[in-house]
Protein backbone atom coordinates (compact mmCIF):
# COMPACT_ATOMS: atom_id res chain seq x y z
CA UNK A 1 0.00 0.00 0.00
CA UNK A 2 1.56 3.50 -0.99
CA UNK A 3 1.83 6.19 1.82
CA UNK A 4 -0.18 9.23 0.29
CA UNK A 5 1.07 11.37 2.49
CA UNK A 6 4.90 10.31 1.45
CA UNK A 7 3.69 10.86 -2.23
CA UNK A 8 2.80 14.41 -1.61
CA UNK A 9 5.93 15.16 0.29
CA UNK A 10 7.92 14.05 -2.54
CA UNK A 11 5.98 15.13 -5.36
CA UNK A 12 6.31 19.39 -3.80
CA UNK A 13 10.20 18.93 -3.76
CA UNK A 14 10.09 18.19 0.28
CA UNK A 15 12.95 15.51 -0.30
CA UNK A 16 14.01 13.27 -2.92
CA UNK A 17 14.12 9.42 -2.53
CA UNK A 18 17.00 9.19 -4.81
CA UNK A 19 20.19 9.94 -2.46
CA UNK A 20 22.54 11.10 -5.54
CA UNK A 21 20.01 14.01 -6.61
CA UNK A 22 18.69 17.30 -4.71
CA UNK A 23 15.60 18.59 -4.89
CA UNK A 24 14.77 22.26 -5.79
CA UNK A 25 13.79 22.70 -2.29
CA UNK A 26 16.93 21.06 -0.92
CA UNK A 27 19.30 23.05 -3.64
CA UNK A 28 17.49 26.49 -2.20
CA UNK A 29 17.83 25.99 1.38
CA UNK A 30 21.16 24.85 0.93
CA UNK A 31 22.59 28.04 -0.93
CA UNK A 32 20.72 30.29 1.53
CA UNK A 33 22.49 28.71 4.47
CA UNK A 34 25.76 28.94 2.14
CA UNK A 35 25.41 32.40 1.37
CA UNK A 36 24.26 33.12 4.70
CA UNK A 37 26.96 31.67 6.46
CA UNK A 38 29.74 32.92 3.92
CA UNK A 39 28.59 36.39 4.50
CA UNK A 40 28.94 35.99 8.36
CA UNK A 41 32.62 35.24 7.89
CA UNK A 42 32.84 37.69 5.87
CA UNK A 43 31.70 40.51 8.20
CA UNK A 44 33.98 38.95 10.83
CA UNK A 45 36.67 39.09 8.42
CA UNK A 46 35.90 42.58 8.10
CA UNK A 47 35.62 43.78 11.54
CA UNK A 48 39.27 43.28 12.08
CA UNK A 49 40.46 44.65 8.83
CA UNK A 50 41.49 41.57 7.38
CA UNK A 51 40.84 39.62 3.96
CA UNK A 52 40.65 36.17 2.19
CA UNK A 53 42.25 34.76 -1.00
CA UNK A 54 40.51 34.07 -4.05
CA UNK A 55 37.77 37.32 -6.10
CA UNK A 56 36.76 37.64 -2.43
CA UNK A 57 40.24 38.66 -1.71
CA UNK A 58 40.62 40.91 -4.44
CA UNK A 59 37.44 42.30 -3.37
CA UNK A 60 38.52 43.53 -0.15
CA UNK A 61 41.75 44.74 -1.23
CA UNK A 62 39.79 47.02 -3.46
CA UNK A 63 37.75 47.69 -0.95
CA UNK A 64 40.44 48.55 1.44
CA UNK A 65 42.16 50.45 -1.18
CA UNK A 66 39.35 52.71 -2.74
CA UNK A 67 36.51 52.59 0.11
CA UNK A 68 34.09 51.46 -2.98
CA UNK A 69 31.62 48.78 -1.45
CA UNK A 70 32.79 45.42 -0.92
CA UNK A 71 29.16 43.65 -2.06
CA UNK A 72 29.80 45.88 -5.65
CA UNK A 73 33.37 44.91 -5.65
CA UNK A 74 32.84 41.46 -4.81
CA UNK A 75 30.16 40.91 -7.64
CA UNK A 76 31.59 43.00 -10.33
CA UNK A 77 35.56 40.88 -9.98
CA UNK A 78 33.57 37.76 -10.65
CA UNK A 79 31.64 38.45 -13.68
CA UNK A 80 34.87 37.13 -16.20
CA UNK A 81 34.33 34.17 -14.18
CA UNK A 82 31.11 33.43 -15.73
CA UNK A 83 32.48 32.60 -19.41
CA UNK A 84 34.15 29.66 -17.81
CA UNK A 85 31.40 28.59 -15.68
CA UNK A 86 28.61 28.64 -18.24
CA UNK A 87 31.53 26.91 -20.79
CA UNK A 88 32.80 23.75 -18.86
CA UNK A 89 30.08 24.04 -15.83
CA UNK A 90 26.76 23.71 -17.75
CA UNK A 91 23.87 26.66 -17.37
CA UNK A 92 22.18 25.11 -14.28
CA UNK A 93 26.12 25.50 -11.97
CA UNK A 94 26.21 28.95 -13.68
CA UNK A 95 22.62 30.27 -12.45
CA UNK A 96 23.18 28.83 -9.28
CA UNK A 97 26.08 30.21 -8.76
CA UNK A 98 25.64 33.80 -10.14
CA UNK A 99 22.63 34.18 -7.63
CA UNK A 100 24.77 32.68 -4.85
CA UNK A 101 27.41 36.08 -5.63
CA UNK A 102 24.42 38.11 -5.89
CA UNK A 103 22.74 36.85 -2.61
CA UNK A 104 25.89 36.74 -0.91
CA UNK A 105 26.75 40.32 -2.09
CA UNK A 106 23.43 42.15 -1.06
CA UNK A 107 23.90 40.41 2.29
CA UNK A 108 27.39 42.02 3.45
CA UNK A 109 25.72 44.80 2.22
CA UNK A 110 23.04 44.89 4.75
CA UNK A 111 24.19 42.95 7.54
CA UNK A 112 25.61 45.81 9.29
CA UNK A 113 21.72 46.94 9.95
CA UNK A 114 21.18 43.08 11.39
CA UNK A 115 24.68 42.61 13.31
CA UNK A 116 27.38 44.69 14.78
CA UNK A 117 30.63 42.72 15.47
CA UNK A 118 32.71 44.74 18.08
CA UNK A 119 36.62 44.09 19.00
CA UNK A 120 37.12 40.81 18.03
CA UNK A 121 40.91 39.81 17.86
CA UNK A 122 42.76 39.45 14.28
CA UNK A 123 43.92 36.08 15.05
CA UNK A 124 40.73 34.52 16.60
CA UNK A 125 38.82 36.66 13.37
CA UNK A 126 40.65 34.79 10.91
CA UNK A 127 39.78 31.67 12.40
CA UNK A 128 36.58 31.60 12.81
CA UNK A 129 35.74 33.73 9.76
CA UNK A 130 37.82 31.38 7.66
CA UNK A 131 35.97 28.41 9.40
CA UNK A 132 32.39 29.91 8.65
CA UNK A 133 33.21 31.08 5.07
CA UNK A 134 34.44 27.20 4.48
CA UNK A 135 30.76 25.83 5.62
CA UNK A 136 29.39 28.26 3.89
CA UNK A 137 31.26 27.39 0.58
CA UNK A 138 30.86 23.66 1.55
CA UNK A 139 27.25 23.96 1.15
CA UNK A 140 27.29 25.44 -2.19
CA UNK A 141 29.88 23.57 -3.28
CA UNK A 142 26.89 20.46 -2.37
CA UNK A 143 24.53 21.98 -4.16
CA UNK A 144 26.85 22.57 -7.18
CA UNK A 145 27.10 26.03 -6.82
CA UNK A 146 30.22 28.54 -5.48
CA UNK A 147 31.26 32.20 -5.19
CA UNK A 148 32.17 32.43 -8.33
CA UNK A 149 35.71 33.09 -9.56
CA UNK A 150 38.53 30.87 -7.87
CA UNK A 151 35.43 28.91 -7.33
CA UNK A 152 34.52 28.05 -10.13
CA UNK A 153 38.28 27.14 -11.60
CA UNK A 154 38.68 24.85 -8.47
CA UNK A 155 35.43 22.79 -9.06
CA UNK A 156 36.66 22.79 -12.96
CA UNK A 157 39.86 21.60 -12.07
CA UNK A 158 38.31 18.93 -9.25
CA UNK A 159 35.81 17.73 -11.88
CA UNK A 160 38.26 17.84 -14.90
CA UNK A 161 41.68 16.27 -13.14
CA UNK A 162 40.65 15.13 -9.90
CA UNK A 163 42.70 17.73 -8.11
CA UNK A 164 40.96 19.00 -4.85
CA UNK A 165 39.49 21.78 -4.90
CA UNK A 166 40.63 23.35 -1.56
CA UNK A 167 44.37 23.05 -2.51
CA UNK A 168 43.55 24.72 -5.80
CA UNK A 169 42.06 27.68 -3.98
CA UNK A 170 44.74 28.18 -1.28
CA UNK A 171 47.42 28.25 -4.01
CA UNK A 172 45.37 30.89 -5.79
CA UNK A 173 44.47 32.52 -2.17
CA UNK A 174 48.25 32.82 -0.79
CA UNK A 175 48.99 34.54 -3.97
CA UNK A 176 46.53 37.30 -3.11
CA UNK A 177 47.92 36.97 -0.22
CA UNK A 178 51.32 38.14 -1.00
CA UNK A 179 49.85 40.52 -3.14
CA UNK A 180 48.52 42.25 0.24
CA UNK A 181 51.76 43.48 1.27
CA UNK A 182 51.95 46.71 -0.20
CA UNK A 183 48.71 47.65 1.30
CA UNK A 184 48.22 45.76 4.28
CA UNK A 185 50.63 45.74 7.51
CA UNK A 186 52.50 42.42 8.08
CA UNK A 187 50.16 41.37 10.92
CA UNK A 188 47.13 41.80 9.25
CA UNK A 189 48.35 39.83 6.23
CA UNK A 190 50.01 37.22 8.55
CA UNK A 191 46.26 36.62 10.57
CA UNK A 192 44.84 36.93 6.62
CA UNK A 193 46.98 33.69 5.99
CA UNK A 194 46.01 31.71 9.18
CA UNK A 195 42.33 32.69 7.88
CA UNK A 196 43.00 31.36 4.25
CA UNK A 197 44.50 28.02 5.31
CA UNK A 198 41.99 27.22 7.53
CA UNK A 199 38.71 27.71 4.81
CA UNK A 200 41.05 26.02 2.36
CA UNK A 201 41.89 22.90 4.53
CA UNK A 202 38.71 22.61 5.82
CA UNK A 203 37.47 22.25 2.46
CA UNK A 204 40.33 20.09 1.72
CA UNK A 205 39.39 17.72 4.11
CA UNK A 206 35.72 17.85 3.69
CA UNK A 207 35.06 18.22 0.34
CA UNK A 208 35.71 15.13 -1.61
CA UNK A 209 33.62 14.00 -5.06
CA UNK A 210 34.48 10.58 -4.33
CA UNK A 211 32.67 11.02 -0.38
CA UNK A 212 29.93 13.08 -1.58
CA UNK A 213 28.06 12.31 -5.15
CA UNK A 214 25.31 14.39 -5.25
CA UNK A 215 23.65 16.24 -7.60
Amino acid sequence: MRDKTGDKTQRFGLWNSTPTRHTPLENTQGILAGCIVSALGIAILSSAGLLTGGTAGVAFLLHYATGWSFGLMFFVVNLPFYWLSFRRLGWPFSIKTFLAIALTSVLTEIQPLAIDIGTVNPLWSAVIGGLMIGFGLLALYRHRASLGGIGILAIYLQDRFGWRAGLVQLAFDLSVLAVSFALLSPLVVACSVVGALVLNLFLAINHRSDRYIAL
